[in-house]
């Protein structure tokens, strides 16, 4: 096998004969696209040739198998990892049975307008609780460094087969689109229903006891191992297992701002003026290391918007999307700063999250104080208006539906995160980047979990609870659609040893 380039400029794709000519007459596979816009914007496609006696073999799924009488495995969560950990049973020949807290993916949509709309928060059914979890609505990024966490293939193939495009295999920053996910997410709980598997809504877990799992409307269901895949905002996991003695530990988390350019400054800057219609949207990401923390941006999203994301009321905190085509006016991106559990005085493993808490409150009272008219509305201030310490007068427009006001975000937020800002936004390696254009709103707090549910690193079971598999965001061991998957899928596996250490 040999592998070979060809480069083209954006307006078209490659040529057969081009590519035939670097072939040399073997047999050639596409693996990888992306655009290098470091001078002259242009296509890089990335191929492989396989000579005689070479033969390229596509990479297959694992067999699912029909489960239907299989031994249940509960699986707390239908976000990623719960979803990824539910597919992996039925390859393992175990009987998954989802229990997610929120509704099913489409119906969630209804809650979620009324909290952009009318600013009515539904604890269980909002951007971040319901059937997809927080990565459904929330552009499909699949772009990991997690690649020693298992095989991102298995990951995307899978994507594939229910419902993304092909383009998720060969691109270098794979995305969906929030218009798409909830279908691909839909036709997973499908299939795993049709092999067996069950599927509850609106169960909300109170109790993990004995191998029995109690729900809020007085279900329970009995299985000796429990995979526990709750997402990064599940307070009231975390103080249930609390109560019952379970171990926690206070983990890193980032915190910072939602900022928003006009998708066109970010085209204009990244394709050094050469973007044209029918090219992608310009993508950015940058990391500073500001007074011995990180500052780096987060969950960029190339034509998209801004939504709520509060899970409780009187709170306000912002996450955002794009569809598809990505083809909106605003580019938005986290830019947030780490905070370690030795910046946040305090003991105890709800510490950060009590932080986190603090601020997102914060945000809501300030906006209410200055005469919002929407409870989500968020406190914003201009770019070089933040950095210089001054209230903007005005403020430009914005995707964020339920609005913003004008605030002193340089006063709101923590100063070891306000300050960390300002000094790192000039120093951003974009031309255009720091101007009075961009748009920052507070706040940005949902990165990570500031809470690990600690596991046996060999057996991946929790410490304090035999045959509890805590996985992905929520127990502290990924950060991200993708991540999270590979830990689900590793969870699984683990599971399966743990009931047939022979077989494995």
């Amino acid at each position: 096998m040999k592998e070979f380039e060809v480069v083209c400029p954006l307006t078209r794709e490659p040529r057969l004969k081009e590519i035939e000519a670097k072939a040399g007459g073997m047999k050639w596979v596409l693996k990888k696209r992306s655009v290098d816009a470091r001078k002259e914007p242009v296509w890089r496609y990335q191929y492989e040739a396989y000579g005689p006696g070479e033969e390229y073999v596509p990479y297959t799924l694992p067999e699912y198998l029909d489960v239907h009488g299989a031994e249940p495995v509960i699986v707390v969560g239908a976000g990623p990892a719960g979803m990824f950990a539910a597919l992996k049973l039925l390859t393992l020949g175990l009987r998954p049975v989802v229990l997610e807290r929120g509704k099913d993916v489409h119906a969630r949509k209804f809650d979620m307008a009324k909290l952009s709309r009318d600013g009515i928060v539904d604890p269980d059914s909002n951007y971040c609780y319901g059937e997809g979890g927080a990565g459904a609505f929330s552009d499909g990024k699949l772009y990991t460094r997690s690649s020693k966490r298992g095989d991102l293939r298995e990951v995307l193939h899978q994507l594939v087969k229910f419902g993304a495009s092909k383009d998720i295999l060969i691109d270098a920053h794979p995305h969906i689109g929030s218009d798409k996910l909830p279908v691909v997410v839909e036709n997973i709980r499908n299939f795993i229903v049709e092999h067996g598997g069950e599927y509850h809504f609106n169960a909300k877990v109170t109790s993990i006891q004995d191998h029995v799992v109690k729900t809020a409307d007085g279900q329970e269901f009995r299985a000796s191992r429990i995979i526990l895949a709750t997402g990064h905002s599940a307070r009231d996991v975390y103080e249930m297992l609390a109560g019952m003695g379970g171990a926690l530990e206070a983990k890193g988390f980032a915190m910072g701002v939602r900022v928003e350019h006009p998708q066109e400054k970010i085209n204009w800057c990244q394709y050094h003026g050469q973007w044209k219609p029918g090219v992608p949207a310009a993508e950015y990401s940058f990391v500073e290391q500001v007074d011995g923390r990180g500052v780096f941006s987060f969950c960029m999203c190339p034509g998209g918007v801004l939504v709520p994301s509060s899970t409780e009321e009187q709170t306000v905190v912002l996450n955002g999307m794009s569809n598809s085509g990505r083809s909106g006016k605003f580019a938005n991106a986290g830019v947030v700063v780490q905070i370690e559990p030795e910046d946040v005085p305090g003991d105890g493993p709800f510490k950060l999250m009590d932080f986190q808490h603090a601020v997102e409150r914060k945000m809501y009272d300030v906006a209410q104080a200055l005469g919002a008219e929407n409870p989500m509305a968020a406190p914003a201030q201009r770019m070089e208006d933040f950095c210089l310490g001054k209230v903007s007068k005005t403020m430009p427009p914005t995707s964020y539906h339920p609005g913003v006001v004008s605030a002193p975000l340089h006063e709101i937020l923590p100063p070891h995160v306000a300050q960390r800002l300002q000094k790192a936004f000039p120093r951003v390696k974009m031309r255009n980047y720091y101007t009075n254009a961009a748009l920052l709103l507070g706040v940005e707090s949902r990165t990570s979990s500031p809470v690990r549910i600690p596991r046996d690193p060999e057996t991946l079971e929790y410490v304090s609870l035999p045959g509890v598999f805590p996985c992905g965001e929520g127990a502290g061991y990924a950060g991200g659609i993708v991540s999270s998957a590979l830990d689900g899928i590793n969870v699984a596996e683990a599971v399966a040893r743990s009931l047939k250490p022979a077989e494995a």
